[in-house]
């Protein structure tokens, strides 16, 4: 019989060893799960992510005792005067060197239309100060809401700013990059991925909405918060639109009632105003009838109400 040699188990070397280290330490099941990207953007964390996007604005504003907000939504392409005006002038401009191009003159008619509205872009910023204003002095505990943006966002954001106030933005991830606004306080400056959360932080706390003219996502807020009064399922507030004109072409509430399609007190939901002076009047006397209305007072002074299922 031939006699078989035992092989000797190799040498573990250092660098073996610490080349078996590094693959485990870089291995993705080795990172902490909240600090795994990867991990936390799968489909079965969409839960995660939906209680997180929920959570994080809501500690912070209560760190910052921010308990009632008024919300302002409007048209990101709604500029102040003097920046509509400049556009219309560059058309005209373009226009003379290109007469007759169909194009051009549909830019320029719906530039001077903008600029029409550009006066709302100077009304919202007011009442976002007189709101403002109102809270600087003690008089009520409101802070401005916007969805973060430019136009009409920008304006009521700037007129906290402008006496010393905070405000919130609310941004939202959108395909074309949005960066927020320079007049949102930086400690209330949210950013959002789910429509769905950031609405429901529009509406936690707010004790009045108002719209500006504005397009698809003005809309969209602005039917959400009708809707949530009309079933019961928030609080009925002030919802004031700036621009009677435009809102009463845009969407024929009445014709919808005279269908059958909402009912006659639904109407009641929406007001309307042209100044911001005004808005806030509406405001003022809403809640002062509901204080005055509720038998018995919150801790902060407000006094409650009944909610009523319409």
């Amino acid at each position: 019989m031939s006699s078989s040699k035992k092989t000797k188990p190799a040498l573990d070397s250092a660098s073996d060893r610490s080349a078996r280290i590094r693959a485990l330490l870089d291995s993705p099941s080795y990172k902490l799960a909240f600090e795994d990207p990867d991990f936390m953007m799968q489909h079965d964390l969409r839960a995660v992510r939906l209680q997180l996007e929920l959570s994080k604005p809501e500690m912070i504003l209560r760190q910052h005792h921010i308990r009632f907000t008024i919300v302002a939504f409007g048209g990101t392409r709604i500029v102040e005067p003097a920046v509509a005006q400049a556009r219309v002038q560059g058309l005209e401009a373009e226009l003379r060197g290109h007469k007759h191009d169909a194009g051009l003159e549909r830019k320029l008619a719906i530039a001077r239309r903008v600029l029409a509205k550009s006066r709302y872009y100077d009304e919202a910023r007011e009442f976002a100060r007189l709101v403002s204003e109102s809270r600087r002095k003690g008089e009520t505990d409101y802070v401005i809401v916007t969805g973060g943006g430019p136009g009409i966002m920008d304006a009521a954001n700037r007129g906290a700013f402008d006496v010393g106030a905070p405000s919130i933005g609310l941004n939202i991830t959108l395909p074309l990059e949005q960066e927020p606004n320079s007049y949102i306080s930086p400690e209330l400056c949210f950013q959002f991925h789910y429509f769905a959360i950031r609405k429901m932080h529009f509406l936690l706390r707010a004790q009045a909405l108002v719209a500006f003219p504005g397009g698809f996502g003005t809309l969209d807020e602005l039917f959400e918060a009708l809707t949530l009064m009309q079933t019961g399922k928030t609080r009925v507030m002030p919802v004031i639109l700036f621009g009677r004109e435009f809102w009463q072409r845009t969407m024929d509430m009445k014709y919808l009632a005279d269908e059958g399609t909402i009912a006659d007190r639904d109407l009641d939901l929406l007001q309307y105003a042209e100044t911001a002076a005004e808005a806030w009047k509406m405001i003022c006397d809403f809640h002062a009838a509901r204080r005055a209305a509720s038998p018995r007072p919150r801790p902060d002074g407000s006094r409650p109400t009944r909610r009523t299922r319409r």
